[in-house]
C-alpha cells in the first residue's frame, strides 16, 4: 500500500460514521498492513502514564495495561521530542513491549526495529504512536519519511475523535458537561469494553449532571467508589470537594458528630466547636459507602437533610443551610433491611431517587484480561521485573473464575502471584510468565456458590456419581459462602458476618455445624 493510497484510507475513515473505538482500531490496523510490521499502539498520556487506547498485534491484556513513562525510557524518548524516533536493532533500551507481542507472546523479542512519533492536539503533548517490526531493516529511511508523512492524518483521527466524544457529551447534558468532558483521567478509572461497562458508563455521564441522589448497587468489590468519583468528576460539582464516608467505620456514639458536627461543650471532650462531612462537603459531594450500616437514629437526621438540606450540630440550638449533592453505596439489599426494620423506608427512598446497578466481574466478559493487564503492570513496576504476563492457560482460568471478590479480589490475585513467582526465584531479568497454579484460584469450573469439591455435572449418557442429598447441597453452599466471606475481609469474622447478613455469633455457630470450626 503507497503512502497515497493509506493517506486516502484514513481520511475516508476520517468522514466515515463510526464509533469512537472503531475508527481508532481501523486506523492502527491501516498503519500496521501499510508497514508490515507486527504491532502498532496509539497511546495518550494521562499524567505520568501512558494509556493505551487502540492497538493491533499485541497481547489481548496490553490495552489495559498504563505505561509509566518514568519507567520506559523508549516511551519517554519519543514523548520528548517532535517527528519520527527511530530505534534500530542494536539499541540498549528496554522495549515495553517486551514479550507482549502476539506473535510472540511470553518470548524475549528478538533482534527488532521499533519506531514512534509524539502526537500534539491544539499545541499540547497528545500521546504516541508506536511501531515493532520483528525483521530488521523495515523501518528504513523511506518507512520513517512515510510516518512523518501521516503525522497530520493520524492527529486529524484523534482530534475527529475527541470531538465525536464532546458532541456527544453535549446532547446528553445541553451543554453543562462540556467544561468537565476531558477532564484527566484517574488513574484508577474504569477499564473495560463490555457491553455491560458501556452502558454503565453511558448511565453515569448521563445522571451525573442531575442534582439527583444516587444509590450504587453492587457486590464487593465491583467499583462502587469509583462509580462515585466519576459521578463527581462529571458533575457541575466537580471544582468542589469529594468528601468519602465509610459509615461502616463510623462508631455509633460518634456518628452525628462525624457527619453534622458539634458544638463546644456538647459531650465530654468536645472543647471547641467542629464541623461534620456535610459542612466539608459545602457546595461538592458526600459519598456515603456502605450506607446500610448507619444506626437509625443518624438516618433520622440524614433524612432531614435530604429533604430541607439543613443540618443541626450536636448540642447546638439552631440548625445550618449545606448545598451538598448526596451519593449512597451499599452492597446489601435496602429493600430487605426496610422490611426487617433496620433501615427507614422513607430514607431508602429519598436516598434511591436513582438506583445504579454495577456489574459484578463475572458479567463483563474479556474485560477481566484488560484489568488483569493493568495489573500486571504496576506489579512488573513494583518489583523490578523485565516483564510480566500471564500464559495462555492463565488467561483462560482467569476468564472462567466467577469473582465472588470482583476488581478488587482479581487485583489481590495477580499481587499475590506475582510475588510467589519472585519468591520462586523467577529471574527479574527475563520474562516472567504466570501459570494458573499460582493465581490459587478455587472452583473453576463450578457454578457460583458452589463448594469447590462438587462434581461437574455429567454430559447425558454418562455415568453419574451418586447424587448428593439437599442437606448436602446446602451445607456445601454454606461453606463456600463463609469461606469467600473471610477471604473477602482477610479473615474478620465480624465484617464477613455483616456481609451475609448474619449475626457474628450465629456465623461462628453455623460455621461449626458446616464443619470450619471446631469449637
Amino acid at each position: 500500500m503507497t503512502t497515497t493510497a493509506i493517506h486516502l484510507l484514513l481520511l475516508t475513515d476520517l468522514v466515515a460514521d463510526l464509533p469512537v473505538a472503531v475508527r481508532l482500531q481501523r486506523l492502527v490496523g491501516s498503519l500496521r498492513a501499510h508497514f508490515g510490521c507486527e504491532a502498532v499502539a496509539l497511546l495518550k498520556l494521562d499524567g505520568e502514564h501512558l494509556r493505551p487506547v487502540a492497538m493491533a498485534g499485541l497481547a489481548s491484556d496490553a490495552l489495559g495495561r498504563r505505561f509509566a513513562v518514568a519507567d520506559h525510557p523508549r516511551l519517554a524518548a519519543i514523548l520528548q521530542r517532535r517527528g519520527v524516533l527511530c530505534f534500530h536493532h542494536d539499541s540498549s533500551l528496554p522495549d515495553p513491549y517486551d514479550g507482549l507481542i502476539a506473535e510472540r507472546a511470553g518470548e524475549p523479542l528478538p533482534v527488532h526495529d521499533c519506531m514512534g512519533m509524539a502526537l500534539d492536539l491544539e499545541g499540547e503533548r497528545w500521546g504516541v504512536i508506536t511501531l515493532d517490526a520483528l525483521q530488521v531493516g523495515t523501518f528504513d529511511g523511506q518507512a520513517q519519511r512515510d510516518l512523518g508523512e501521516l503525522a497530520c492524518a493520524i492527529e486529524a483521527a484523534v482530534r475527529v475523535t475527541r470531538l465525536e466524544t464532546e458532541i456527544r457529551a453535549l446532547r446528553l447534558s445541553g451543554g453543562a458537561m462540556l467544561a468537565n468532558a476531558q477532564a484527566p483521567r484517574e488513574e484508577h478509572d474504569f477499564v473495560g469494553q463490555s457491553s455491560a461497562i458501556t452502558h454503565l458508563l453511558h448511565e453515569l455521564q448521563v445522571v451525573a449532571d442531575s442534582e439527583l441522589p444516587v444509590l450504587l448497587l453492587g457486590e464487593t468489590g465491583v467499583g462502587k467508589e469509583l462509580c462515585a468519583h466519576r459521578l463527581h468528576r462529571l458533575s457541575r460539582r466537580a471544582g468542589k470537594p469529594l468528601i468519602h464516608v465509610n459509615c461502616a467505620a463510623l462508631p455509633e456514639s460518634l456518628a452525628e458528630s462525624e457527619l453534622f458536627g458539634h458544638v463546644r461543650g456538647a459531650f465530654s471532650g468536645a472543647v471547641s466547636d467542629r464541623p461534620g462531612r456535610f459542612e466539608a462537603a459545602e457546595g461538592g459531594t458526600l459519598f456515603l459507602d456502605e450506607v446500610g450500616e448507619l444506626p437509625l437514629s443518624i438516618q433520622a437526621k440524614l433524612l432531614r437533610t435530604l429533604q430541607n438540606g439543613e443540618i443541626q450540630r450536636l448540642g447546638a440550638d439552631r440548625p445550618r443551610r449545606v448545598n451538598v449533592r448526596v451519593i449512597a453505596a451499599t452492597n446489601r439489599s435496602l429493600r430487605e433491611h426496610v422490611r426487617d426494620g433496620s433501615f427507614r423506608a422513607d430514607l431508602y427512598h429519598r436516598l434511591s431517587v436513582y438506583p445504579v446497578p454495577i456489574p459484578p466481574l463475572r458479567e463483563r466478559g474479556n474485560d477481566v484480561l484488560l484489568l488483569a493487564g493493568g495489573f500486571l503492570e504496576l506489579n512488573r513496576a513494583r518489583l523490578g521485573l523485565r516483564s510480566l504476563r500471564l500464559s495462555a492457560a492463565a488467561e483462560n482460568a482467569l476468564c472462567h473464575y466467577r469473582w465472588p471478590g470482583n476488581v478488587r479480589e482479581l487485583e489481590h490475585v495477580i499481587s499475590r502471584a506475582a510475588l510467589k513467582a519472585v519468591i520462586r526465584g523467577a529471574d527479574r531479568k527475563e520474562i516472567v510468565t504466570l501459570e494458573t497454579d499460582m493465581l490459587d484460584l478455587d472452583a473453576l469450573d463450578a457454578p457460583a456458590g458452589a463448594d469447590a469439591s462438587f462434581p461437574a455435572p455429567a454430559a447425558c449418557g454418562a455415568q453419574t456419581a451418586p447424587l448428593l442429598s439437599m442437606h448436602q447441597i446446602v451445607e456445601a453452599s454454606q461453606r463456600q459462602a463463609i469461606r469467600q466471606a473471610l477471604v473477602l475481609h482477610q479473615d474478620n469474622w465480624a465484617a464477613a458476618a455483616r456481609q451475609l447478613g448474619l449475626d457474628a455469633s450465629n456465623l461462628h455457630k453455623l460455621a461449626r455445624r458446616v464443619g470450619l470450626k471446631n469449637t
